[in-house]
Parts: C-alpha cells; sequence; structure tokens
C-alpha cells in the first residue's frame, strides 16, 4: 500500500503549529488533524470500509470535543469543557484517544504523531483541559460505537453446486449490513430496486458500454477517460477528504463549523458504506468480468460473449450493484452542496495515490460526482445503471445527513 505521506505536501503548506487556546484557534488546524489521522489510519493497512469507519469515529470525537469548548451547536454528550480550554489540545487529543481505541498495535505511531504537535503547546491550564475535554469526547463516542457490529464474524457461503470449484477468496464485508447506523434508520432504508432483468434491452445497453470502454486495453477510450480511470482506481478517504478540505479551506469559515462538517461527512459516508453493502449482498449481481465472458448464458441475444476480456482495473472483492464510489461521491456532494450552496463554482480538487499523486479539478460539486461515476465504467468494473441508481443513492443519503446534520444521536 502507498502512504499517503508523500502527497502531504499537497494538501498542507505549513506544518502543524498549535498556538493559542479557543477562540485564537485556526479553523485549519481540523484539516491538518484530518491529514495526520488519514494517514494513521490508511498507513495501518485498514480496508476502505474499515477506514470510513474509524474515521466517522474520530471526526464525531473532534467534533464533540471541539463543540464542548465553543458551544456553537447543541450535544447531547456529557462534556463539561471551560471556555478556555484549548481547541488545538482536545483536537490533537481526541484523534489520539480515538485512534488508539481503535488501532492498540498502532501505538507508537499514534503517540509519536500526537507528541509531535502537542508537545508545542505551550504548558497551561487550557492545555490541560484541551487534553482532557478530548479524550472525553472520545471515550462516549468509543463507547457508544465500539460495538457496532463491524467486530461480527462474517459467514460468507459461496453460490455453488456440490463438487464445483469456485474462487476462494471470501468477498469484502459481507457482515457490513449488520452494523449500527450513524443516521440511517436501518441499513436497508434507501435500498434501490434491482438491477436491469437480463433480457432487457437497458442490460444489453450497459453490457455493450462497459465491454466496450472498460476493457483493459480499449481503444474507444480516450486518454482523458483513461486518466479518470487510473485517477478514480483509489477507494480510500483521502481521495474524498481532499474534495471536503477544498472547501474546509475557504476564507472565512471557523474551527467548529470545519469540526462539524469533517463529522457529517465522515458519519455519512460510513452509513453510506453500510447501505451500499447491504444492497450489493441483497442483489449479488455479477460483475463485468464475469457477465461478458460469460454472455452466452444470459438469454439476451444482444450480448456477445468474450472469453478473454478483462477490465482496466482488478474487479473489487464483491458484488457489483450498485456502485459503492457513486454511493459515496452523491453523499460526499450533497453535503457540500449544502455547505457552498447550490449556485456556488469552488475549486474543488483532490489527489490519487493510484495516479502517482496526480490532481483533478472541478468548477462544480455535479462535475464531481459525474465524473466518479463514469471513470467507474471506465475502469471496467461497473455497469450505467449501477452508476445511476448508487449516485441517487448516495444523494439520498447525504441529504438526510444534510436533514439531521449532526444533530446527536441518543443511545
Amino acid at each position: 500500500m502507498k502512504s499517503w505521506k508523500k502527497y502531504g505536501i499537497l494538501w498542507s503548506s505549513a506544518a502543524l503549529v498549535l498556538l493559542g487556546n479557543g477562540a485564537e484557534a485556526r479553523a485549519d488546524v481540523v484539516t491538518d488533524w484530518n491529514i495526520k489521522a488519514r494517514e494513521l489510519v490508511v498507513d495501518a493497512g485498514l480496508p476502505t470500509p474499515h477506514s470510513n469507519r474509524a474515521l466517522a469515529i474520530v471526526h464525531s470525537s473532534v467534533f464533540e470535543a471541539v463543540n464542548a469548548i465553543t458551544k456553537e451547536y447543541p450535544s447531547s454528550l456529557s462534556l463539561n469543557a471551560a471556555d478556555d480550554a484549548s481547541v488545538e489540545a482536545a483536537i490533537a487529543s481526541a484523534v489520539r484517544s480515538s485512534l488508539l481505541h481503535l488501532m492498540p498495535e498502532q501505538h507508537a505511531a499514534i503517540e509519536a504523531v500526537y507528541s509531535e504537535t502537542v508537545d508545542g503547546i505551550a504548558d497551561s491550564t487550557a492545555k490541560t483541559q484541551g487534553i482532557e475535554i478530548g479524550q472525553q469526547a472520545a471515550a462516549q463516542i468509543w463507547s457508544a460505537w465500539r460495538n457496532d457490529g463491524s467486530g461480527s464474524e462474517e459467514a460468507y457461503r459461496p453460490y455453488t453446486a456440490a463438487g464445483i470449484y469456485v474462487p476462494t477468496t471470501i468477498p469484502a464485508v459481507p457482515q457490513w449490513a449488520q452494523r449500527q447506523t450513524w443516521l440511517l434508520s436501518h441499513p436497508a432504508q434507501f435500498r434501490p430496486g434491482p438491477p436491469p432483468a437480463l433480457t432487457s434491452e437497458a442490460w444489453a445497453e450497459d453490457f455493450a458500454e462497459v465491454q466496450a470502454m472498460g476493457e483493459s486495453d480499449s481503444v474507444h477510450r480516450s486518454e482523458e477517460q483513461t486518466n479518470m480511470a487510473k485517477f478514480w482506481e483509489a477507494t480510500l478517504p483521502p481521495i474524498y477528504h481532499g474534495v471536503v478540505h477544498s472547501v474546509a479551506n475557504m476564507p472565512g469559515r471557523g474551527i467548529t463549523q470545519n469540526a462539524r462538517l469533517f463529522a457529517a461527512i465522515t458519519r455519512a459516508t460510513d452509513d453510506a458504506m453500510i447501505a451500499v453493502f447491504d444492497a450489493k449482498y441483497h442483489y449479488q449481481f455479477w460483475r463485468p468480468i464475469t457477465a461478458i465472458r460469460n454472455a452466452d448464458i444470459d438469454g439476451n441475444e444482444a450480448t456477445q460473449v468474450d472469453s478473454t476480456w478483462k477490465p482496466f482495473i482488478p474487479t473489487p472483492m464483491h458484488p457489483e450493484y450498485p456502485c459503492a464510489h457513486c454511493v459515496v461521491a452523491g453523499t460526499v456532494g450533497a453535503i457540500l452542496k449544502a455547505e457552498i450552496g447550490e449556485d456556488a463554482t469552488p475549486d474543488l480538487w483532490t489527489v490519487s495515490y493510484t495516479d502517482d499523486g496526480t490532481q483533478r479539478h472541478w468548477t462544480s460539486v455535479d462535475g464531481f460526482i459525474e465524473e466518479v461515476a463514469n471513470a467507474r465504467i471506465y475502469d471496467g468494473v461497473h455497469y450505467r445503471t449501477s452508476t445511476e441508481v448508487g449516485t441517487a443513492m448516495g444523494l439520498q443519503i447525504g441529504a438526510l445527513a444534510v436533514e439531521t446534520y449532526l444533530s446527536p444521536v441518543e443511545r
């Protein structure tokens, strides 16, 4: 796995300089710590679903700790912080405590990052109070989420007939649909209808598009489309958090506002992963490589078998429908639209670890969302209907996050 540390300079123009107390805190302290936290999570080797869960817990703790000091939004946690407690110390402490709960085996790396920054804050009562409130926030969030079902034993049963070989790698997180959700009333709240029938015209159209555009050495895919495909092979949280930084680093934003934004994004994204895996394992729809190599059994005369067809990127190890990348993009996009306004023309950008740190930019949230959907077809791992359904599903989850917008969940 590639470390995100090599791209850190793209995210932050300066090292962490943690000075001052609550009222003097820089808004970008939240984004600085987002970078540190996600580097630790990614470098620990957590898969994409687990990484999203971890960062939701981290940023929920950060928001609650900051908000306990600034008191800008309501909270259901039992936190009582002095107004002059150090916000910087609280954020550092909340991240450290959360990550130690989540990844105790990474103790040394977590402590090193924590010490590097907190040692730069002058000793004072405010610093001590900030550290204490960060620990309290992390402890209460962890208490509510440590037994959220993510550690349940998977019991996936491959489809086969007696005596017939099937690939023996267990697919990704089949138990994820049994998890506790942050905002959804239940994992299937936004479960979409089924994919197109294999005998339908819609299926034949979806099949033909990905067969032509998503093949490993396709002559139909342009250089720009190939660049998109390389870029969005990345699935770990930093690919999306970079886009969030584009908004969080806009002038005039406050530290509690940014803490709240990252908490909203990470909670909703974690719910999006729960919801999409619920749908994926409910429908068990085949990936393009399976469908194209078995087109002679789909009952549709318009589809043509190609026994050697390969996608542009390795096929993810879980069912196809709906597109998870698209669900996440829709979720993030809906929240960012609410944050900056429907008519805004921002400079959104992020970088990709699957494309050597390349940057891509968008001047609208819709443009970003649309590119993610197209890229997954060019990658050869999704069909058009799946990307459209996934995007719509994500927009619903994002809208729910905006509606509740971090209204504290009673436990």
